[in-house]
């Protein structure tokens, strides 16, 4: 096994005898959207956005403010969420854990800033060959959309090239891309296989995501030792059995 320096993840080449059958991205998966963003692009023609500043000569894809401008409006929305809880936004303690929270919350979901090409930066390389790629226990922290408390655990990722690799670490870039947004897992971890192949359009991309969810520990059931295992497999980790099975004991080896 070789590491590629990061603590937070491993990962592990295996070759892979059999010649792989690629497939292009259009001819196999749709893109999965983000909740909340509009089908249609939205541009200074749109009916109450003529003044929008996010638009610019180029007509770019409507955008939310800068975080700077969304600091004082969710500043007031914590005071005000303070004072429906029977406190007192203005004693010592709660002065400016408004701005505070704020801030954290921007940063918790700071995955809506970012998109999948400015992450990857032209990290992709021609290689030809034919080995299993495995990038296990990369780190994830999210927020579940239901409840808007955190889930966190481990995500990790295999796939088989078709003549392009990607940099190791921008595999945990995607990772963060989709988690540091509001979530459900099982959406996460399409998510995720779906930028892989999105990125290298590989012979197949396999996501398993294990989380413990603190909407399950801290309310509702209470139950402390739970965790939420979900996967994705696409290509030929779906349609090959033995490859899915090698790819999972890799996984789940020490």
């Amino acid at each position: 096994m070789e590491t590629n320096g990061d603590q937070f993840a491993h990962h592990t080449i295996v070759k892979k005898p059999k010649p792989l059958i690629c497939r292009s991205w259009s001819e196999n998966y749709d893109e999965v959207e983000v909740p909340g963003t509009p089908k249609t692009p939205r541009t200074s023609t749109t009916p109450g956005h003529e003044k929008c500043t996010f638009h610019h000569d180029l007509e770019l894809d409507h955008r939310p403010p800068t975080r700077e401008d969304m600091l004082p409006d969710m500043a007031r929305s914590y005071r005000l969420l303070l004072s429906s809880l029977g406190e007192n936004p203005d004693r010592q303690g709660l002065l400016k854990t408004p701005e505070r929270a704020a801030k954290a919350m921007l940063f918790f979901t700071k995955g809506y800033d970012q998109s999948l090409e400015e992450v990857l930066n032209d990290a992709i390389f021609d290689e030809d060959h034919d080995e299993m790629v495995v990038v296990k226990d990369i780190e994830m922290f999210s927020m579940c959309e239901h409840h808007l408390v955190p889930f966190y655990g481990k995500v990790s990722i295999g796939y088989l090239p078709c003549g392009k690799i990607l940099g190791l670490s921008k595999l945990a870039r995607i990772v963060e891309i989709y988690s540091r947004r509001l979530q459900v897992q099982e959406r996460l971890t399409k998510q995720i296989a779906v930028a892989v192949t999105k990125a290298v359009q590989p012979a197949g991309v396999a996501v398993v995501v294990e989380g413990v969810h603190m909407c399950m520990v801290m309310r509702g059931v209470q139950k402390i030792n739970s965790k939420t295992v979900t996967s994705t497999m696409l290509g030929v980790f779906r349609d090959d059995p033995k490859t899915r099975e090698e790819f999972l004991n890799l996984v789940h080896s020490k």
